[in-house]
């Protein structure tokens, strides 16, 4: 395949929708509305209306080029191959698995022209991932890691204890000093050390791949990786008759190389009316910040905290205001939001806030009643709000209001106008409360 075939190969795999797209900003720290769609029958004697030109969407080869470095990490090839490939991977990820073979096939394909080079990340959400990644490391101690990186992706669903000492026999390695090496805390430190990078390059998934430092994530198709292959092959082999050595080529492609992906450009300023939202802090306060949540949503919860936080340490300077919006597959989010609204009747919306997000696998309705008794509410009142449904209409305007301002998921917050999307670490609320404060100052100043 020749280098101009890149785009058009790339252009059908995106056509076609294969593969995961990469730089994709769900984190697990928001939850995501269900949107319903419903389609209106057109009347047939009407034009039918121009198709709205398709979304723009991410190639799956990044044109970045990342700097990684290759350290003493397990490879294949040889130190003069003109490309150089790096896998972040992950020994019980089932993708990671199936782009084993692609791997394989393409390692075949190009022979000496490129070199493999393999890192460890082992996903949380993979119990045996991180001991499967310290036994494949204290392999490599004895020169055997391809070895058993083989019988881990043969075995993906045999990763017991028991299982990697088996592996180790199988592949003749000093069983008793495999032992200790992966009890030594330098094993530990390498694979750290290669979580850490991935992170730091944006390769928050398994399979993540670098060839010569561009970057495309996922168990892709073959012909995904010959075209990066073969792109990347055509400029080091144009700079190898320019009279480079072929063992300079990597270092040479990467010394203008990032080593953080950029940042994504924040979504612009909106206008969040406040209506009747509940609202705490310094009525003249020079920041607002709007929170559209859910009382049954994890991320809120820990998002609500931060809020906390973030009170204490800008009082008189921070306004809080909550909108509710309840996800459809909460089934007591939206009763919550109710009794939060009934309990603000009699003025006690924040402290029942803080009672249900407390509270939040015991939301039904005995349990919202015996908050409202705990807090000194007229309980009578309290119920015959929820028996009336009086807050349906509320709750249902904060809702559409969010959706209208891009408040897809929950939590979602607007720092005078400026979004902030899941429970983020508390660092990026204050950069953005500490550049709206300086604004308001530059603001009075003139």
């Amino acid at each position: 395949m020749k280098t101009g075939v890149l785009g058009l190969v790339l252009g059908l795999m995106l056509g076609v929708g294969v593969g995961r797209m990469i730089w994709t900003t769900s984190s697990g720290t928001t939850e995501p509305a269900k949107a319903g769609a419903q389609v209106a029958a057109a009347p047939a004697a009407a034009p039918a209306p121009e198709a709205p030109p398709p979304p723009q969407q991410r190639p799956i080869l990044s044109p970045t080029v990342f700097k990684v470095p290759l350290e003493d990490s397990p490879t294949v090839g040889k130190a003069d191959a003109l490309v150089t490939m790096v896998e972040f991977t992950d020994f019980q990820c089932p993708f990671c698995g199936r782009a084993n073979a692609t791997i394989k096939q393409v390692q075949e394909d190009y022979g000496d022209r490129l070199r493999l080079i393999v890192k460890q990340h082992p996903l949380p959400i993979h119990p045996r991932a991180r001991p499967a990644a310290l036994a494949a490391v204290a392999a490599q101690q004895q020169g055997k890691f391809f070895e058993y990186h083989d019988k881990l992706f043969a075995n993906q669903k045999s990763l017991d204890d028991a299982s990697l000492e088996t592996f180790a026999k199988e592949v003749g390695l000093d069983v008793k000093r495999w032992k200790k090496d992966m009890a030594d805390p330098k094993i530990a430190a390498i694979v750290d050390r290669d979580e850490a990078l991935a992170k730091s390059l944006g390769a928050g998934g398994t399979p993540a791949f670098f060839v010569n430092g561009r970057f495309f994530s996922g168990a892709q198709p073959i012909e995904v990786f010959r075209a990066a292959i073969e792109e990347e092959l055509g400029k080091a082999q144009m700079m190898v008759n320019e009279g480079m050595k072929p063992s300079e080529v990597y270092a040479s492609v990467l010394s203008h190389g990032v080593t953080a992906p950029p940042a994504p450009p924040e979504p612009p300023v909106q206008k969040v009316d406040l209506g009747s939202a509940p609202v705490k802090g310094a009525a003249d306060a020079p920041v607002t910040l709007v929170a559209f949540s859910d009382f049954e949503c994890p991320f809120c919860s820990r998002a609500a905290n931060t809020v906390k936080q973030l009170e204490d340490e800008y009082q008189g300077k921070l306004k809080v205001a909550f909108k509710h919006q309840p996800l459809p597959r909460h089934p007591n989010a939206k009763l919550a939001a109710a009794a939060s609204m009934a309990a603000n009747e009699q003025g006690k919306f924040w402290e029942m806030h803080d009672k249900l997000f407390a509270n939040q696998t015991s939301l039904d309705r005995a349990s919202l009643e015996k908050y409202a008794q705990e807090l000194g509410l007229d309980v009578a009142k309290f119920k015959a709000s929820l028996d009336a449904n009086k807050f349906e209409d509320y709750i249902s305007k904060d809702a559409e209001q969010g959706t209208k301002v891009g408040a897809s998921g929950t939590p979602t917050f607007f720092i005078n106008g400026r979004q902030i999307v899941g429970a983020k670490p508390i660092e990026v609320f204050r950069r953005v409360i500490d550049e709206e404060l300086k604004k308001s100052s530059v603001a009075a100043a003139q």
